[in-house]
């Protein structure tokens, strides 16, 4: 059953409209064809008019939705022959992050993302897209691998932050996501990152450090949370659409401020609306991302990617 979200009420009240009307024609044998026909141009023109005008906290709310593709959803949808690769060979292996080599278009990659879970014991299984440092470790071995074999990297980046338990802590969460920010740059091998839903802090920035950082079209990218904003400024999550609003978090924001190379396009309504044509429209971009890279020189690849990175908030008075 399809979930809606609060302010696709409209879309959902014509939608029942629209399935109850088609029953009626089986059971009673009437020609509705006519009403169907009307119901369904009314239903398209309203997602268009409501998808076309979304607020940054609607946004927010689309990144979150349940019946988004998550990053095992992509690799299956995009990659043939996905080789899992487990382990940090520290700790333990960290199913929030998860990776190995895949065929994306004719050509082995290293695809590396943050994973989520759809129901209750798969959400605890993946601690809910949080990765620890182990995690971070992970991605971490699989990049230098992928840079050993001179394979290409992509990264999907969907997490609400790293995981801040003691013992994360305890372990060096800080530490880990600080060495992946310091290798990312120093890859000889192409780097492709895109945000697929949430990128929250530096859990999202951990797998983030690319020669094309891209964004879909309707997820966030922020230092920190609507919710846990308005928590700091007003004390209370009541205000965290004016949070969003006032953060600029999303995709054309970040683009606009030249936080992020690109934005990919989602079908109308939502990538959780047709998942096979988001994958492939994702896989289109990426492959179109790493023609264009390479061609490039590594040691050249490198220096763009630090100067890239390090242009950003410069502020000349």
């Amino acid at each position: 059953m399809r979930t809606y979200l609060d302010f696709e009420k409209p879309i959902a009240d014509l939608e029942a409209r629209l399935e109850e009307t088609k029953r009626l024609a089986q059971s009673s044998h009437v020609d509705v064809s006519e009403a169907v026909t009307v119901l369904e141009q009314s239903i398209d023109k309203l997602r268009q008019e409501i998808f076309r005008n979304l607020t940054r906290w609607q946004r927010v709310q689309l990144s979150r939705h349940p019946d988004r593709p998550y990053t095992l959803d992509y690799i299956s949808l995009m990659c043939d022959q996905f080789i899992e690769l487990h382990g940090d060979r520290t700790v333990r292996d960290d199913p929030a992050m998860v990776g190995g080599f895949c065929e994306l278009g004719g050509q082995t990659v290293m695809i590396i993302g943050q994973q989520k879970g759809r129901n209750t014991k798969q959400r605890q299984h993946r601690n809910f897209g949080m990765p620890n440092p182990e995690g971070y470790r992970k991605a971490l071995r699989l990049m230098k691998l992928a840079e050993k074999f001179n394979k290409p990297i992509i990264t999907l980046i969907d997490t609400p932050g790293a995981f801040p338990g003691l013992e994360a802590e305890e372990r060096g969460q800080g530490e880990a996501i600080a060495r992946n920010l310091k290798e990312m740059f120093m890859l000889t091998v192409p780097v492709i990152c895109v945000v697929i839903g949430e990128g929250a802090s530096g859990g999202a920035l951990g797998i983030a450090i690319g020669d094309r950082v891209l964004m879909l079209e309707n997820t966030w990218y922020s230092v920190i949370s609507p919710e846990n904003c308005s928590t700091i400024l007003w004390r209370s999550w009541d205000f965290k659409e004016q949070a969003a609003e006032a953060m600029k978090l999303t995709a054309r924001d970040m683009q606009m401020n030249k936080l992020v190379d690109g934005i990919v396009e989602e079908p109308l309504g939502g990538a959780h609306n047709d998942h096979l044509e988001m994958a492939h429209r994702l896989k289109q971009v990426i492959l179109d991302a790493l023609a264009e890279l390479s061609t490039v020189d590594p040691q050249a690849r490198i220096e763009q990617r630090i100067e890239k990175f390090c242009s950003m908030g410069v502020v000349l008075e």
